[in-house]
This record gives C-alpha cells, sequence and structure tokens, in this order.
C-alpha cells in the first residue's frame, strides 16, 4: 500500500489582487466625479484619490480574510458589486435633484422616491447616459468574474502582503489629513462647515459616506457654538451713505429768523425688543444648555413702524413647486406681477436648495435650515412646533388648514403637515383633495385652489397653508400634464421647448392666483388677506446636468450663465395685501431668503414672537442682512463669501470692510446651522414652551 501523502499545491494570491480594491475606488470615485460635479483637474482630486486608496487597502483586507477561496471570491464579487451599487444610486439621486442625498435622506426618501418619482427614475436610467453609467460602474465587477481564476486568485493573503496593505492604508490616510489640514477651505469642509455635499464634492463618496456615519453617531456639526469677539463694538460703515453730502457747509449757519416759540415736536416713538421671558437656565444639561447659553448671547431685534399692520388679517400662505422669479410677467403672468409688484417688493430673494422640495418647505415653514436633509421635516412630525405661522395663529383663535395636491403620505405630509399646528388638520390625494382636483400628473394647482376655497373662505379669519404641485419637473407635452394644458399660451415665445415647458407648467399656478384673488375680491376680504408666496426651490428639472457652470436650460430662462449657488438660487418672495395697493410699493432690497420668512411674518401679524429663536431676521427689523446656505456660502449687504474659494467679494469695492468682519460672519453663520441642527434633534422649543 502507497502511504505516500500527496501534496496540496498552495494557491498563491496573485499579486495584483492587493492593488483591485485601490484602483477599483479610485476608478469609482474619478468615475462619479466626472458625471456629476466635473473639475476633475483640481487639488481635492489629490485628496479623494489617497483616500480611496486607503479604503481599498481596508477591503482588501476584508477580501482576503478567510482560508477558504471560494469565500472569499464570493465576499469580493459582493463587495465589488455593493459598491458600484452605492455610487451608481447616488448617481442617478444627483442626476433626479441636483444634490447629493446624505445617508438618513436615501433610507428614509427610498419608498416616497419609488412611489413618486418612478417615471423620471426609470427616464434616468433607461436612457443612452443611464445605460452607459450603468456599464462603466458595473464593468468591474463582470471582468473580475470573468478573469478571477486566470489573474486574481482569491486565496488568504500572506502576513507580508497584509502588513503592506496596513502600511498603505496609514499612509495614504495620514497623507490626506495632513493635506486637509495644510487648507483651510478643505479643513473646514472636512471639520466646522461639513456639509455632505460639499464633502463628496470634494473627497469622494465614500469620505462623505464616512463623514456622514461619523455625524450620525455624534451627532452634530461640530464641538459648540462660538464665541464672538467685538461684534457689537466694530459696527460696520453704512454701505449706502449720502452720496451727494454739503462740501462747504457754514460753519456759522444763521438761526432761525422766525423760531416756533413753542416747538411740540413729535416725540420719537420707542419700539420694544422681540423678545419672550424664557427658561434659559444655566441649570440645563447637555445641548440644552448649550443652547440656552447661545440664546442667551445673542441680541433681539425690535419691532418697527410695520410691527402689527397685518394683525387679524387672513393668511394664506404657499410653497410653490420649482417657481422662480423669471416666471413672473407682466403679459405672462399678469396676476403673480400684480402680487409681486404691488405689495411687498423684496429685489434679492434666495431659496437655497438643500434637500429638494421637502427641505425648502422646511425653510418656509420653519424658518431653520434642514440640518438632517430630507429627513428634516420627517423628524418634526413629534416635535413641538411652536412658532410654525399654524401653531402661532391657531393660538390667536384663526381657523387653519394645509392642503397639497398630491399623495397626502408622499414625504409623511399626513405625520408632519397635521403637526402643524393647523386646526383642521392637513388634506392631500387620498384624504379629500381627491373631490376636487382629477388623478393627472401633475396635479392642477387650478383645481385645488377651486375646490378648497369654499371650505374656509367664510370662516375668519383664516389661516391656510398650500403645497402646489403643477410646476414639477418633466416640462414635455408628454410627460406634464400641465404643460400640455397650457402649451398654447406659450407657444410663440422665444425659448427653447424646455423653457417653454417649464413656463407653461407655472401658468396653471398663474391661472390658480388669478382665480384667488377674484374670489377674495368679490367677497370683499382681499384688503384683509395676505397672501404669501416662496418656492421650494430652483427648477433643477429643466436641466440634466446638474453642475454649476453647465446648466443651459437654467441658464437660458434667467438670462445669465449660472456659475455659483447664489446665482442658481435667486428667486422671489411674493408677499401682498389688496390693503397695501392704494399706496406705494414697499421694497425690500436687502438680501433675503427663505428663513427669513417666519419672523417677518411674525412681525407683520404682531403675534409674540422672539427673535432669537428664529435664525431667519424679520426684515423690517434693525437686524442685519443675512443669506447663508448649508455650503456655508453667505451673503450680506457688503458683500459675498464663496466658501468652495474661501473668497469674500465686496458688494461696493469703495466700502471699507473692517479687519476681522469675513471671520466674525462665517463664526455666525456655523452658529446660525448648528442652532437648527441642534434644535431639531433635541425639540428644543418642547423644552421651552411645553
Amino acid at each position: 500500500m502507497n502511504n505516500r501523502v500527496k501534496k496540496r499545491k498552495k494557491k498563491k494570491i496573485h499579486p495584483f489582487f492587493i492593488l483591485l480594491f485601490p484602483l477599483l475606488l479610485c476608478y469609482y470615485e474619478s468615475i462619479f466625479r466626472i458625471s456629476t460635479t466635473g473639475g476633475y483637474f483640481r487639488l481635492s482630486t489629490l485628496c479623494m484619490l489617497l483616500f480611496s486608496v486607503s479604503y481599498g487597502a481596508v477591503i482588501y483586507l476584508l477580501a482576503s480574510l478567510f482560508k477558504n477561496p471560494k469565500i472569499n471570491y464570493i465576499l469580493t464579487a459582493v463587495l465589488m458589486g455593493g459598491l458600484a451599487l452605492v455610487y451608481l444610486v447616488e448617481y442617478f439621486v444627483y442626476r433626479q435633484f441636483k444634490v447629493f442625498y446624505d445617508i438618513s435622506t436615501v433610507v428614509g426618501g427610498a419608498g416616497d422616491a419609488v412611489g413618486g418619482y418612478t417615471k423620471e427614475m426609470f427616464g434616468l436610467i433607461f436612457c443612452w447616459d443611464g445605460i452607459f453609467k450603468i456599464i462603466l460602474f458595473a464593468l468591474p465587477t463582470v471582468l473580475y468574474l470573468i478573469l478571477r481564476k486566470r489573474l486574481i486568485p482569491t486565496a488568504r493573503s500572506d502576513a507580508r502582503r497584509r502588513c503592506i496593505a496596513v502600511g498603505v492604508l496609514v499612509i495614504c490616510y495620514v497623507l490626506s489629513l495632513l493635506f486637509i489640514n495644510g487648507n483651510d477651505i478643505y479643513k473646514s469642509v472636512y471639520k466646522t462647515e461639513y456639509n455632505y455635499h460639499t464633502a463628496v464634492g470634494n473627497f469622494g463618496l465614500i469620505t462623505g459616506v464616512r463623514l456622514d456615519i461619523k455625524n450620525l453617531i455624534i451627532g452634530d456639526y461640530g464641538d459648540g457654538f462660538e464665541q464672538l469677539e467685538d461684534l457689537e463694538t466694530n459696527p460696520i460703515p453704512d454701505p449706502d451713505p449720502d452720496p451727494d453730502p454739503d462740501p462747504d457747509p457754514d460753519p456759522n449757519p444763521d438761526p432761525d429768523p422766525d423760531p416756533d416759540p413753542d416747538p411740540d415736536p413729535e416725540q420719537p416713538k420707542v419700539y420694544l425688543n422681540n423678545e419672550m421671558a424664557l427658561n434659559l437656565t444655566e441649570k440645563a444639561s447637555g445641548r440644552i444648555k448649550d443652547l440656552n447659553a447661545y440664546v442667551r448671547s445673542l441680541t433681539p431685534s425690535k419691532q418697527n413702524e410695520y410691527t402689527g399692520i397685518f394683525k387679524g388679517k387672513n393668511l394664506i400662505m404657499i410653497t410653490a413647486e420649482a417657481f422662480t422669479a423669471e416666471v413672473i410677467d407682466p403679459v405672462l403672468t399678469p396676476t403673480l406681477y400684480r402680487l409681486a409688484t404691488k405689495g411687498i417688493n423684496f429685489t434679492d430673494y434666495y431659496q437655497p436648495t438643500s434637500a429638494s422640495t421637502t427641505g425648502g418647505e422646511y425653510q418656509n415653514i420653519f424658518g431653520m435650515m434642514p440640518t438632517a436633509g430630507g429627513m428634516s421635516f420627517k423628524n418634526t412630525s413629534d416635535n413641538l412646533n411652536y412658532f410654525t405661522m399654524g401653531s402661532q395663529l391657531n393660538r390667536l383663535g384663526y381657523y387653519g388648514k394645509a392642503f397639497h395636491n398630491n399623495s397626502y403620505t408622499y414625504y409623511s405630509r399626513h405625520k408632519t403637515h397635521n403637526n402643524l399646528g393647523y386646526s383642521d388638520g392637513f388634506m392631500g390625494y387620498g384624504n379629500g383633495i381627491e373631490k376636487y382636483v382629477k388623478n393627472n400628473w401633475p396635479q392642477s394647482d387650478l383645481e385645488m385652489i377651486k375646490g378648497t376655497l369654499p371650505t374656509y373662505i367664510d370662516k375668519q379669519p383664516f389661516n391656510v397653508y398650500y403645497m402646489t404641485v403643477s410646476g414639477h419637473s418633466g416640462y414635455t407635452r408628454s410627460g406634464n400634464g400641465m404643460t400640455k394644458k397650457n402649451w398654447s399660451r406659450v407657444a410663440e415665445l422665444n425659448y427653447s421647448d424646455a423653457v417653454k415647458g417649464y413656463l407653461a407648467a407655472n401658468l396653471e399656478l398663474e391661472s390658480a392666483m388669478a382665480h384667488l384673488v377674484s374670489e377674495l375680491e368679490n367677497k370683499g376680504i382681499a384688503d384683509d388677506t395676505v397672501i404669501c408666496i416662496s418656492t421650494d426651490h430652483f427648477p433643477y428639472g429643466l436641466d440634466e446636468n446638474g453642475k454649476l457652470g453647465n446648466m443651459p436650460y437654467l441658464s437660458e430662462l434667467y438670462g445669465y450663465k449660472v456659475n455659483n449657488y447664489f446665482e442658481r438660487d435667486h428667486s422671489r418672495l411674493i408677499l401682498w395685501c389688496g390693503s397695501l395697493e392704494d399706496s406705494e410699493p414697499i421694497v425690500v432690497d436687502t438680501p433675503t431668503f427663505s428663513l427669513d420668512i417666519l419672523p417677518t411674518l411674525s412681525n407683520l401679524f404682531g403675534t409674540e414672537f422672539d427673535s432669537r429663536l428664529m435664525p431667519g431676521r424679520d426684515v423690517f427689523s434693525d437686524a442685519d442682512a443675512l443669506v447663508f446656505n448649508m455650503n456655508y456660502d453667505w451673503k450680506t449687504e457688503y458683500g459675498t463669501y464663496y466658501a468652495s474659494s474661501g473668497k469674500f467679494v465686496p458688494a461696493d469695492e469703495t466700502v471699507e470692510i473692517p479687519d476681522g468682519y469675513v471671520s466674525r460672519m462665517k463664526t455666525i453663520v456655523r452658529n446660525k446651522i448648528r442652532y437648527c441642527e441642534w434644535t431639531l434633534e433635541n425639540d428644543y422649543f418642547r423644552y421651552l414652551f411645553g
């Protein structure tokens, strides 16, 4: 009997296998960046590639962990395919919404996307570009499955190779951090001014996901609120001083030859602070203690000549889907033009786009930035929403209701909008509004206004909210019922079909407003009714590409090339009341944005509010103008700061900006964003008012 033992040949790992995942991630990140934000040849790309190599080393260690080659083979294929799927999901999200969605938004909004954007998503996927991107991301996995036996055996790696992988991991990761900490802009994005969209755009998708997971666990955007120094003692000079002062005033003017022997000058009115008696005790703990200290440090704004001018009047508040200033035209949209020009004119207004429709709606209603992305609004469903206009006017005895002409469960509105303070809750398609609105896509704003107006017009004072849908993207006659319905009204305009389709869809809002104003006038209550209209986001559905500088249809609509977020997100706030039409228009030409809506309405309606609790400002108060977005860009009367470049561009080169101004404003913006985050996470108003 032959007792010789046959030696089994040990299957060695192929030398290329150690490079597989580092090269794979560099490939995925490169394709992803080129396909989304562009700008591949910039400094942050080096950081992105170094991070990719370090992550690839980690995945290599996982993929070669087991002694059984079959297990490693399956694990490798799953990891490769799973990574490709992650990139593809985020790519198609960006194509649809022109913003990267963080983990909680993707997970929490998956059902909404499948249910509400099925047609759009299918259109994005099953087109030449979508199929091509699927092939690009799937190709490495397919090649691995075909060639792995010849080129990439998946046996367990030896200790030497694993040590090499660990060394590469550490070196590349440390080099990335050194690179980031040596650059003030990237250091801010990575740490104190973290934002998922900006992090992905600079450091790559996997780094953005890693930072997002870290922030979900830690639960904040930084260590706490930052202290401001000398903000009040160094006032900024008037950016618009008297342009024509007397060059040679008489040092000894003659006295009044006939002075009034008994002058009775009108005493100037003393305005009170918009401040409430709050329990801002230092005895609180954790984040509540930090929030209390931050609010105590703020100076409240004052009441003013416009305080209470709408007291007791009705309010109709509207978030208009994809609306923008360029829709307003004296011929094409005469009612919207009337509302925009014969009320309060906002000539420098912005709606930062942070989380698609639900993010813009959140900004309009809560006066807060959506720091939890698309989950921000959903996270309010159990909070005490004390300062929404629904809650404020409900406390004054108003009848209130919210309406939407699309699915009442979409974005969980059946939960969130029933918690906005409106006395009669919320109605959408599926719980009542289908009685008035046909099941077209998108549904008609005119039908919604026509059907619902009789339900509240005799319940004065009333306070209602509308989220419209007629202006939704998909601006083709075959894919958009409102574009098809109103096409004849735009067919002869000198625009491309895409822009004409967008304008046609928004003409349904014009028709709705024409009917609304007419009915208010017929009822004799136009002078007692306020209409407030703001958009939810810029018309992102006009262009397939979301790259700044490469949005041809949006640039055509705007009349200029869109190169930055402020140019992209400019819009128009409409704030009208029939009682204002007989007076000269009130012009607000300082920078304003959606977070200013809530404090401004609170002031105009004379409600009790604390301006320190609102990151926006009452535009008629003494508070300084400030517009900012989740990318940490900001704009004031004195100039604009672009966080991506770290540059401050003065609005007027002749005005001297004091030393430290830009630094102080950056700190203010970081504090305001942190306040928005912690207020939402900690249900802060329940602590103050519950």
